[in-house]
């Protein structure tokens, strides 16, 4: 673990027991055992650490859910998916989930808002894919109202893990919510977020993923990891996506080698949706 991740770690366990606000850069470094000098050199402020953490684990969640709605597999079967995994990563990191719930995000600035905003797009677009491979044109007037609708079942069912003092039964969870978001597909007819209410809402310019941004992630990860052939599959991978035409196969071979590492999740999300655009 890199003193960053130490860092981050620990923070985290502080913001969740007595708040992002009444949590102090002495109290971090403390319980690192490190002297504030240190915190320094990782993070320039309390506020670059907050925002570091919400990166770290939004970036985590939007990886997730874009895997699973790529990966070769029944439409139902990611639907199912796509609950459980979200509902998996929040009872992994529930220190995380309570930070901002403990804190009802009164810490929100501007450059915290556009980041949430632009992590839900990208995780809007992958779930959008999602119930068009589910239901076809069948649903194309009612889209948005369901995607509404399935982000509320997490919104709304997550709050069983602050409430819970024992483990949830999330295969069972999941399960009960395909069901509801396919009955909500078959029988719903009432729709009020059409397209010009939710392009109204959109940033889609803030979200176009840039070479730039996916160089600057390659660069990151290669003093990251450890694994010679990750090493250099990083390093094929970048020289690879500067060419005028990147090949697809050497692109999608080479991000197969990357695939099981859990710090390259981002990147593969990012190589996609460049390759889609």
């Amino acid at each position: 673990m890199t003193k960053r991740q130490l860092i981050m770690e620990k923070a985290i366990e502080l913001f969740a027991t007595q708040g992002i606000e009444s949590t102090s850069v002495q109290q971090i470094t403390e319980l690192c055992g490190i002297s504030k000098g240190a915190f320094y050199l990782s993070f320039k402020s309390k506020e670059e650490l907050i925002l570091s953490i919400i990166d770290h684990f939004m970036k985590k969640i939007a990886a997730e859910i874009d895997r699973v709605v790529r990966k070769k597999a029944e439409p139902q079967v990611k639907l199912y998916e796509y609950f459980l995994t979200t509902f998996q990563i929040f009872q992994e990191h529930k220190d995380f989930a309570k930070m901002f719930v403990k804190e009802h995000l009164q810490t929100v600035n501007e450059e915290l808002l556009e980041k949430l905003n632009r992590y839900e797009e990208l995780i809007d677009d992958a779930i959008l894919r999602l119930l068009e491979e589910l239901y076809g044109g069948a649903v194309e007037a009612k889209k948005y109202d369901l995607l509404f609708c399935m982000k509320g079942f997490i919104d709304g069912y997550a709050k069983i893990f602050f409430t819970l003092d024992r483990p949830v039964d999330l295969e069972k969870l999941s399960r009960s919510l395909a069901e509801k978001t396919n009955l909500l597909a078959k029988h719903s007819s009432a729709v009020f977020i059409d397209e010009g209410l939710m392009r109204e809402m959109r940033h889609p310019a803030k979200n176009k993923i840039t070479l730039p941004q996916v160089l600057e992630e390659i660069g990151r990860l290669s003093e990251e990891v450890e694994e010679p052939l990750e090493r250099e599959s990083l390093d094929l991978l970048a020289e690879q996506l500067q060419k005028e035409k990147p090949s697809r196969a050497i692109v999608f071979g080479l991000l197969q080698n990357l695939k099981n590492d859990e710090k390259c999740g981002w990147l593969i999300f990012l190589v996609n949706r460049l390759l889609d655009q």
